[in-house]
């Protein structure tokens, strides 16, 4: 079950598209959302979970969660400014 807390404002699901797309679709979707709310991003190109991960990094939001199924990621971010 969900946490409340854990809620997107936002989600994005980039499955079945490679690099660039996807930090391109979630560098538009933190630009969407207000500073504290959270961004759900699913992704399937094995590139995007480091490249997600450096992008959080480098633009200093915060990763809350990541997980990985049956080779799909999920990345819960939140906007930090």
């Amino acid at each position: 079950m969900e946490n409340s807390l854990e809620k997107p404002a936002k989600k994005v699901d980039c499955i079945g598209m490679y690099c660039p797309v996807p930090i391109f679709m979630t560098r538009k979707a933190i630009e969407e959302v207000n500073v504290g709310e959270l961004v759900e991003i699913l992704a399937d190109d094995p590139a995007a979970e480091s490249d997600i991960k450096s992008w959080v990094k480098r633009t200093g939001h915060e990763l809350v969660k990541f997980e990985e199924s049956n080779g799909v990621f999920r990345f819960l971010i939140k906007k930090t400014k």
